[in-house]
């Protein structure tokens, strides 16, 4: 065999590899989807949507400025956006009963009062959602989509897998991720520790983690040794960040909702919004990815 064939072989081999990893992640993304599209359950829009996410971190990885994933990349954006408004909306709303029933066991019926009024109103919302995801899934995830893939797999994958690096992106990420680290830390160390400027900056570092995460498992196949605990460990550092993230979301909704709106007093609503806000402190200050100086 020559040294050029060698070569073409290494580059069949490495696409290959590519191959089973994107079709693996694409029969889940459209099983779970479909499933999802049946009854909407908590775990099927999970898993839909992480199927997506580890397809998007794969395709970004092949062709970082979609030049010729355009369309792929487009349709799986969209279908991610679609997944992660009922899932957003679905966390909210578990989150907020659990508080419902530990305000009723604590017998603050104003308190659960309002709780209520707030899981009544993200129901809605999640119903607009779903409605959405039921019209727009079906054409981001089932036979109008196969087509096109199936051409990718055939046609460009090749070529795009024999120029590009798993590790080098990595490496970038990695660097990416310091850089944002150490912005919080300068953030944390000044006046504007609990500004809005530093909740951004942690949740700038929130999605550097989350890419990370999604990078060392979805392309785990073509990676060094050096990055397989890379998945666990930024996966912790999200969880983290994204308990702070979710609680100043949250507070973020209620004022947009307002008081009025939810039928509460002014006396439980400062109550309730105090506390909420302080929760947001609270795991902020305790975080361990980024700590304040003297905790």
């Amino acid at each position: 065999m020559t040294d050029l064939q060698v070569v073409k072989e290494r580059h069949i081999s490495k696409a290959r590899q590519w191959e089973l990893a994107l079709n693996k992640l694409y029969i889940n993304f459209c099983d779970y989807s479909k499933d999802a599209l049946e009854a909407f359950g908590d775990e099927d829009i999970h898993q839909a949507r992480v199927n997506c996410r580890k397809l998007l971190t794969l395709l970004s990885i092949l062709d970082p400025e979609h030049l010729v994933t355009a369309e792929l990349y487009s349709a799986f954006k969209q279908a991610q956006k679609r997944l992660g408004k009922v899932r957003d909306a679905d966390v909210l709303i578990e989150s907020f009963k659990d508080r419902h029933l530990q305000a009723k066991e604590a017998g603050e019926a104003k308190t659960a009062k309002l709780l209520k009024a707030v899981i009544r109103h993200q129901k809605d919302k999640r119903k607009k959602y779903r409605k959405k995801l039921a019209a727009e899934l079906p054409k981001l995830s089932g036979k109008a989509l196969n087509g096109q893939w199936e051409a990718f797999l055939s046609g460009d994958l090749e070529a795009l897998a024999s120029k590009r690096d798993a590790n080098v992106v990595m490496r970038e990420l990695e660097v990416a991720f310091e850089q944002k680290k150490k912005a919080c830390k300068t953030l944390f160390k000044g006046s504007e520790a609990e500004s809005k400027e530093s909740f951004d900056a942690l949740h700038e570092l929130r999605i550097a983690a989350k890419e990370l995460r999604y990078t060392a498992s979805a392309a785990s196949f073509a990676l060094s040794q050096k990055f397989h605990a890379h998945e666990d460990i930024y996966k912790k550092i999200q969880e983290q960040l994204g308990i702070i993230n979710d609680k100043r979301v949250w507070l973020e909704i209620l004022q947009s909702i307002g008081r009025e709106e939810l039928g509460a007093g002014r006396k439980v609503w400062a109550a309730f919004t105090d506390s909420l806000n302080a929760e947001v402190l609270e795991a902020l200050h305790h975080n361990e990815v980024v700590q304040f100086p003297g905790t």
